[in-house]
């Protein structure tokens, strides 16, 4: 009868033009709904511009991940450096490890460079050490300069990765966090195109000015972060955390309240922050990372971020191409323009899903957009795994395609995964994280959460080409069995952020069930301006 009396009032309050939603949290759907804030207003495309240099520093990463790629494959690089001509050595592996093993070493000075001074001086100190790696490798006249400034490279790129994201999830509008700050991570593929094209444009010039013009271009995104990055507002959160709060509500009131301090979404942001922050945190000492361990709610979002570092690394986005030399070879492509092409077209590709999957993040929500692109890439390595079995043959002790038709289906499926993995994953891995991490580990959990991501990209590089010679394509049937397990590890453990502060998230790490009352939602009265009018019931979760 109750229900029944319940639904009544909710039709006829709903055919008065009153709404009855389902939220996750009642206080910022109230916020929400009296400020009613807009995409589309002065002070919404100035916060763009400061987002906008921030997300640059995700670009330096693509470009490097590009650009040793396609360079790797001129002769004019590997006779410089005395390489052979084709194939892998020690030393060319050695080349692309010591940029990783810099940016292992960067991740522990990362929370630290970001925390004391900032995030603006975080990714200013960052910026300057890639400039300075850059000027390095773009001069060098011997192999040892050249590993050197790629050490140093890789430094400053772990403090920019973890001073960017930082930056934009604490500087977004709360009603837009999970968009603006899902493009950040997209913008790698600004950096990765370029990374391609600029060596196909410079590959036929004569001379190491064919790979030293696109090493000089990587100083471009850090360059531009550089000149910019201090113009920028400093984070509401930092300055709330150093006891700033005047200054941090003037930086919420313009970029948040469209210039008012007393707006309903300030006012929220700034009451959950004066609770949720400690200035006596343990951002405020360089060495201590107890916070990322040091109760139940904290080692949970640990395991969280920990566990997005590595799936995004080990969901088989890299293996999933190790054959894709013998499919070109099979299908007639065997040019290095051509394939250099090509590889610029799969970032285009990886390009558009990204963008489709950060701007689709707050509708579809954190676990399906992760379960959804799991399972279809699950399906994806099935089909790739049957292609390989039947496709791959050893002639004359060399890999080949046999067949030239079944080559070119599974060059276009590789397109198909790189759309699926980026839309799912790419805008997540730089969203996800920083969600899961409070404010005062927020840093140094960027910081850990790289350290973790070069560790299993260290195994994707070293161990992958291993794997592969020893088991050929029956290696694929891993990905497939750890593809499974991701997928009931999401199903399982991670929980949904979207539609809340990120101080509102405290709420669903504290105590137990945290997936399930991260995903309930209670149904309220919604009336125009007057925001939240009642409290109706609550609303049984769907996983």
């Amino acid at each position: 009868m109750e229900e029944d009396r319940k639904d009544s009032v909710i039709a006829h309050r709903e055919d008065a033009g009153v709404q009855v939603r389902a939220v996750q949290n009642v206080a910022f759907a109230d916020a929400n709904q009296k400020q009613q804030p807009s995409l589309l207003t002065r002070r919404m495309f100035t916060l763009y511009g400061c987002l906008l240099v921030a997300t640059f520093n995700s670009c330096i990463n693509g470009y490097d991940g590009s650009l040793m790629g396609s360079i790797n494959s001129y002769e004019q690089y590997r006779a410089y450096f005395g390489f052979p001509l084709s194939g892998g050595t020690p030393s060319t592996g050695i080349v692309y490890a010591i940029y990783t093993i810099g940016n292992l070493v960067g991740s522990f000075a990362a929370g630290p460079a970001t925390d004391t001074f900032g995030r603006r001086w975080g990714m200013f100190s960052g910026a300057l050490i890639i400039i300075i790696g850059t000027i390095v490798q773009a001069t060098c006249t011997n192999l040892g300069g050249f590993m050197g400034g790629r050490f140093v490279l890789g430094f400053g790129v772990a403090i920019t990765a973890s001073a960017g994201p930082a930056y934009v999830s604490e500087m977004a509008h709360p009603t837009f966090r999970g968009t603006m700050t899902a493009v950040y991570n997209t913008f790698w593929f600004i950096g990765g195109i370029p990374g391609t094209f600029v060596p196909y444009g410079t590959s036929t010039i004569i001379g190491s000015n064919s790979w030293r013009i696109p090493v000089w271009v990587q100083m471009t995104f850090s360059g531009v972060v550089l000149v910019f990055c201090l113009l920028l507002p400093e984070t509401p959160r930092w300055l709330m955390a150093n006891d700033r709060h005047e200054e941090a509500l003037n930086v919420m009131a313009k970029y948040h309240g469209e210039g008012d301090r007393n707006s309903p979404i300030v006012q929220l942001e700034y009451r959950e922050m004066l609770e949720d922050i400690s200035v006596t945190g343990s951002d405020k000492r360089w060495w201590d990372y107890r916070e990322l361990f040091n109760s139940p709610e904290v080692r949970y979002r640990t395991m969280l971020v920990l566990a997005i570092g590595f799936f995004g690394q080990w969901s088989g986005n890299g293996p999933v191409s190790y054959y894709y030399p013998q499919m070109l070879a099979g299908a007639g492509i065997t040019s290095n323009q051509t394939q250099l092409l090509l590889q610029g077209f799969q970032n285009v590709v990886s390009f558009i899903g990204a963008i489709f999957g950060a701007i689709m993040c707050d509708r579809w929500g954190r676990r399906p957009q992760f379960l959804v692109s799991t399972g279809i890439v699950i399906v994806i390595f099935a089909i790739i795994t049957a292609l390989n079995a039947t496709n791959i043959a050893f002639v004359d002790g060399v890999q080949t395609a046999k067949n030239g038709s079944q080559a070119k289906a599974e060059i276009a499926i590789i397109f198909i995964f790189g759309f699926v993995f980026a839309a799912g994953y790419t805008p997540l891995q730089g969203l996800y994280p920083v969600e899961c991490l409070r404010y005062e580990s927020r840093a140094k959990g960027m910081g850990f959460y790289n350290f973790w991501v070069n560790i299993a990209g260290f195994y994707n590089t070293f161990v992958t080409g291993i794997a592969f010679t020893g088991a050929g394509w029956k290696y694929y049937f891993l990905f497939i069995f750890w593809d499974c397990l991701e997928f009931a590890f999401i199903y399982f453990f991670f929980v949904e952020t979207k539609n809340r502060t990120l101080e509102e998230l405290t709420e669903i790490f504290r105590g137990r069930n945290r997936v399930k009352r991260s995903i309930h939602k209670t149904e309220v009265v919604v009336q125009g301006a007057a925001g939240v009018t009642e409290v109706l019931r609550e609303k049984e979760p769907v996983a």
